[in-house]
């Protein structure tokens, strides 16, 4: 039997970028994963605090030399990659001069939330989508953390619904408690059409905050993890309410309970194909 492919996107990981917590699920999760038999892909952001030299980057020609399209402006995508050894598992890292090469990652250092924040997750999101085709690898499971993915699953839903990389995917998203507290750019849905999509799309984004981006990616999800103790109870009542599969949060997790939630949302796929 072939090997459950698992694709991981986030903006953070242990021991690249070490922001919050959620760099340490994104390190070891996976790796739980690949011992459990699971293929591993893993795509990051590849953020001017990132050391090249000391975490051994390089360019994968093959992968690189895509645009990436965002408000008519052709941007460049970059793609990087490195190993961590002990784990014998690989991290490919989307790069753009404009976007990522800064010394801090989402505010400047006047703590000022960056005004293209907005663009910034527009380019990953549709870079990492785009990575993963030019891959030619497609994802049984497609596990996004954080609202930095959170235009990954309406991306899927529409705009890659019919692509054969993405079109039996099943995807889970990772709602954390650590976000912002301003507004994206007022012209962020509009950017963030693509072909074979409309205003309806995201209309859950509409509130430009974090939590309208948590709403809208889990409403394009097929399961939910809370990877945090305070989620606000609103966005609870939301995803309780959707009746998809979800992992309560746990502060130590064994993550087998990711592995049963795998192998759910897989099992009602092929129930669903028989």
């Amino acid at each position: 039997m072939a090997k459950t492919k698992l694709l991981f996107i986030t903006h953070e990981m242990s021991p690249f970028l070490e922001l919050t917590k959620i760099s340490e699920i994104t390190r070891k999760l996976p790796q739980a994963m690949q011992d459990k038999g699971f293929e591993i892909r893993i795509l990051m952001p590849r953020f001017g605090s990132i050391n090249e030299r000391r975490n051994r980057l390089h360019e994968v020609i093959r992968l690189s030399g895509m645009n990436i399209i965002i408000d008519e402006n052709d941007n460049p995508l970059i793609i990087k990659v490195a190993s961590i050894p002990s784990a014998r598992m690989q991290v490919y890292f989307l790069d753009n001069e404009e976007y990522f090469q800064r010394k801090h990652v989402f505010r400047d250092n006047s703590n000022k939330f960056y005004e293209d924040n907005d663009e910034r997750t527009i380019f990953f999101c549709k870079g990492a989508l785009e990575t993963v085709k030019k891959l030619g690898w497609a994802p049984d499971v497609v596990h996004c953390h954080g609202w930095m993915t959170s235009l990954v699953p309406v991306y899927m839903r529409t705009t890659y619904k019919d692509d054969p990389t993405f079109k039996n995917s099943k995807i889970v998203y990772s709602v954390y408690d650590n976000c912002f507290t301003e507004k994206l750019n007022p012209d962020f849905s509009r950017k963030a059409i693509m072909n074979g999509m409309d205003a309806s799309h995201l209309e859950a984004f509409k509130n430009l905050d974090c939590e309208s981006l948590h709403l809208g990616a889990i409403s394009y999800s097929d399961a939910v993890v809370f990877g945090g103790a305070a989620i606000s109870p609103e966005l609870v009542k939301f995803v309780k309410a959707t009746d998809k599969p979800v992992i309560e949060y746990e502060a130590s997790a064994d993550y087998e309970n990711y592995f049963n939630l795998y192998e759910e949302i897989q099992d009602e796929e092929l129930a669903s194909l028989a």
